[in-house]
């Protein structure tokens, strides 16, 4: 019976070893919830090609930060890029991964005009200083429009957020009064409005109040049938979010692997250049070569079959000669 039994164990190991062989791999990441659209189709088809998971959690720039920090995930991704000297103090490692914009989105069904924004108007709406739909100002801006007689319900972030850090450094490039008072950061001291968590709990606060404006990712505009407001950019033109204008924004970035690619990717001058657009970076532990090694085998294979998805959802894929680089970067840091 001893022996029978310890078949039966032998057994028993050979088929949970050949389980786990067969489900391959998992890499856990956590962060910006401005790449989950793109990061679940990516895991998605990875999965299906190669068998091995991506387990993402889209919990916000901040909380990525922090996991990858306290390395209980093999990648963190935030679209608030860290310094080369945060990066060292925290022995980290970063690269970006794909390109969009952030945008702001309303709710005036009785609209049926594309509304035009410039930093003034988002700024004083976001001080709390532009309280009515109908304001002077944004009459002068969209003329023509018959804006209505509603309040205006700001909706931003509640959590920490690279999207927020995207919005708030636009803003503070452009509205001397939000950069003194404000200024911008993954989270900072909101002067109005009522608070919801992620891209998603934007959009559906958005969604659901009337008069309501928020800013959320382009995707999350467009998967909820919302409105993204035309803003000005530097050479004065009122621009719709598009990957033509995304990319003409991206298109004067030096991205450099010694400074681990920091760009900021805001207010970028070009007739045609978005003005709120931003990267999604990844962090990797250097400490950590094992579980690194695992992050940059998926992203590697995303760089190779991922952008068509990407375009899809109009997100900007890398150009390649900048996923050249962050290839050299990974090899120079051990990590292919």
């Amino acid at each position: 019976m001893k022996v029978k039994g310890l078949k039966k164990l032998a057994i028993a190991g050979i088929l949970a070893t050949s389980t786990a062989a067969l489900a391959g791999v998992t890499v856990t990441g956590a962060g910006s919830t401005f790449v989950y659209p793109i990061m679940s189709a990516w895991a998605y088809a990875y999965e299906k090609a190669t068998g091995n998971k991506v387990n993402y959690q889209s919990i916000g720039s901040g909380g990525g930060i922090r996991q990858i920090e306290n390395r209980t995930v093999d990648f963190g991704a935030s679209d608030a890029p860290l310094t080369p000297e945060e990066l060292n103090q925290k022995k980290l490692l970063q690269f970006p991964a794909v390109i969009g914009g952030v945008v702001p989105t309303y709710n005036l069904p009785e609209v049926k005009e594309v509304l035009n924004f410039d930093g003034k108007a988002l700024c004083d709406i976001y001080m709390g200083k532009i309280t009515k739909w109908n304001d002077p100002y944004l009459q002068q801006l969209n003329p023509g429009v018959n804006l209505p007689d509603r309040p205006i319900t700001v909706v931003r972030r509640s959590d920490g957020s690279g999207t927020t850090w995207i919005w708030t450094n636009y803003l503070s490039k452009v509205c001397p009064e939000w950069k003194e008072k404000v200024g911008f950061g993954t989270s900072v001291n909101w002067p109005t409005g009522v608070g919801g968590k992620g891209n998603e709990g934007v959009a559906n606060y958005t969604k659901r109040m009337r008069g309501a404006i928020g800013y959320v990712e382009f995707i999350y505009a467009k998967q909820n049938n919302m409105p993204a407001g035309k803003v000005k950019n530097r050479e004065g033109n009122f621009v719709a979010p598009s990957m033509e204008s995304f990319q003409a924004a991206a298109a004067n970035a030096k991205w450099d692997k010694m400074k681990h690619f920091y760009e900021v990717l805001t207010d970028q001058p070009g007739k045609n250049s978005y003005p709120i657009t931003g990267a999604v970076f990844i962090l990797l532990a250097k400490d950590k070569p094992e579980s690194s090694k695992k992050s940059v085998n998926f992203f590697d294979w995303v760089f190779t079959n991922g952008d068509q998805e990407a375009a899809r959802l109009n997100y900007i894929p890398m150009p390649q000669n900048v996923k050249d680089l962050i290839r050299s970067y990974w090899k120079e840091n051990g990590l292919m």
